[in-house]
């Protein structure tokens, strides 16, 4: 009853604001309905005394909120980070794998008459690019020795780098590195962006371990972990999802996986039919037909969290009910999680972040051993 009740409010909105084919301005987005965490087909969830976060060292689902008060660890401390930030480029035309493509701008696409699940792009072209790349280097960090660390999409992302900083110096996590990755430009089908992010496979994870952590290294003067139990993914909406595919397809290099109103919805492009529906094939599909892989998942979303941004109306856009079918998937095959639902909150929200990182860092790397070379 609730998924038809939401996908009626989504009909009348796109009734009102759909664009033209694939030259008219962009779909102006609608505010999101704030969503029950108690809605009937919602996971049974621990409610948390406001401004509390879930313990680190539990399994399972939580509600939090409505207040949002940055924990200690997101203040840098005095005098500024006490590890080092080096930064640098990549470009286009040193990518084997992303040679760069861009959507015109004020335009997206129609959905296929035949299947709604599809999106037809034509505005799509080839395009140059130049991304920013940061890496976070701990004051505590051995030169020559392997050092576990986690890489973050749509980067350069300052407040990992605050959050590391001081939860290192208190020993909650381990000594680790930050790579913080910006992404190729755009986003949704037909971006660079949407490329990278939503694609289902292993090619982003690919990209980064053949063309971007070579390149960290060098420029950091830093050696990476080959364990894959040392390594993490993190991002928020696509570069949630980006996260997720980085461990699901290479198990063998990522086991740990953080992500902010993760896009876990119909938003591949080109269409794949090994995987139709994009990643709501994770909660639809995947997950639950395939054994149990080894990687752990922090997961976040808000109750005012994106819901059918596009003219699609296929009924896999929405991002509470994709996170929420997430946590039931992951619980149903005992997977070590926790998920995350904040009241007051709407996508990617920065507050909630604030509040939540920090623990959401330490649940991540919960069971970490030394790193092995």
């Amino acid at each position: 009853m609730f998924r038809s009740v939401l996908l009626g409010f989504s009909l009348v909105c796109l009734a009102l604001a759909q664009p033209p084919a694939n030259n008219g301005a962009p779909l102006t987005r609608s505010q999101p309905p704030t969503r029950d965490p108690h809605t009937p087909g919602y996971v049974s969830a621990a409610e948390l005394p406001d401004g509390e976060n879930a313990p680190a060292n539990a399994d399972g689902n939580f509600i939090l909120g409505p207040t949002h008060n940055p924990a200690p660890e997101m203040t840098a401390p005095e005098g500024g980070l006490q590890g080092m930030v080096y930064n640098f480029t990549v470009s286009s035309a040193d990518s084997k794998i992303y040679p760069g493509i861009a959507r015109d701008p004020g335009t997206f696409g129609t959905a296929d008459p035949n299947d709604p699940a599809k999106l037809i792009v034509t505005t799509s072209h080839p395009a140059p690019y130049t991304r920013r790349v940061a890496v976070y280097v701990p004051k505590q960090y051995v030169r020559g020795t392997a050092a576990p660390f986690i890489v973050g999409a749509d980067g350069p992302d300052t407040l990992l780098f605050t959050a590391l900083d001081n939860l290192i110096a208190e020993k909650k996590v381990p000594v680790m590195i930050a790579i913080s990755i910006a992404n190729g430009s755009g986003d949704a089908q037909g971006s660079e962006r949407g490329l990278e992010y939503d694609t289902m496979s292993g090619r982003y994870a690919e990209f980064v371990e053949t063309e971007v952590l070579p390149l960290a290294e060098k420029q950091a003067n830093v050696k990476l972990t080959k364990d894959p139990e040392g390594r993490a993914t993190m991002g928020g909406s696509s570069g949630g999802s980006a996260a997720l595919s980085m461990a699901w397809y290479h198990p063998e290099w990522y086991r740990r996986v953080l992500t902010y109103s993760g896009t876990y919805v119909n938003q591949q492009w080109p269409w794949n039919p090994e995987t139709p529906h994009g990643a709501w094939e994770y909660h639809e599909h995947l997950i639950p037909n395939s054994p149990v892989k080894p990687i752990r998942i922090w997961m976040e979303v808000g109750d005012r969290d994106l819901y059918s941004p596009n003219v699609m109306r296929d009924n896999m856009h929405d991002w509470v009910m994709a996170n929420e079918d997430m946590a039931k998937v992951l619980a149903a095959k005992g997977y070590h999680y926790q998920f995350v639902f904040a009241k007051n909150a709407g996508h990617t929200d920065g507050a909630v972040k604030r509040q939540t990182l920090p623990e959401a860092l330490e649940y991540l790397w919960q069971g970490y051993s030394s790193p092995k070379n």
